[in-house]
């Protein structure tokens, strides 16, 4: 795996271009970009455009690759992919606290912490091998999804309880 440093980006021509822009292809392996049940799987491809707006440097595309899955229910690993647009403001200058931007470092952008941020907000924190996934017996972990193993859930309505121990006192 290669350092992230690699998505630091030289933007001085367009910091001195006004309304300039620049086609950025990048695939970079980024770390972290995991959330308990999914993870980015390889090197996610950044397909962007860097344009000189007058606050800064405009970033916008989208950030494309690989994810493995663990579903919620049945536990199977799935393999998927993902695709986030990114449209994002890196500032030159005084950035003030609670502005959503990033900085401009001199001559140079940090897409880490950006692609960073759009990747694991886009994470599923609940995915599922299919829709209709079964999941798990409670009672003996079998795969509900591959077979039946017979036992069935005894649904208890606490409601109906007090109801049903009167039945049992007063006999059928």
């Amino acid at each position: 795996m290669r350092e992230a440093r690699s998505l630091l980006i030289d933007v001085s021509e367009l910091l001195r271009s006004p309304g300039s822009s620049r086609r950025l292809e990048l695939e970079e392996e980024v770390a972290g970009l995991a959330v308990p049940m999914a993870h980015v799987a390889g090197a996610p491809v950044l397909d962007l455009l860097a344009e000189r707006v007058v606050e800064g440097i405009l970033i916008s595309g989208t950030v494309s690759g690989a994810l493995e899955l663990e579903c919620i229910r049945c536990l199977t690993e799935v393999e998927d992919v993902f695709s986030v647009p990114v449209s994002e403001l890196f500032a030159t200058g005084e950035i003030a606290p609670g502005d959503e931007v990033y900085p401009v470092e001199g001559d140079h952008i940090d897409l880490e912490p950006m692609v960073r941020d759009a990747v694991v907000l886009g994470l599923p924190l609940n995915p599922l091998c299919r829709p209709d996934c079964k999941g798990l017996c409670p009672q003996c972990g079998q795969d509900l999804n591959e077979a039946d193993c017979g036992h069935r859930p005894e649904r208890i309505d606490v409601r109906w309880e007090p109801l049903r121990r009167l039945k049992e006192t007063m006999g059928e």
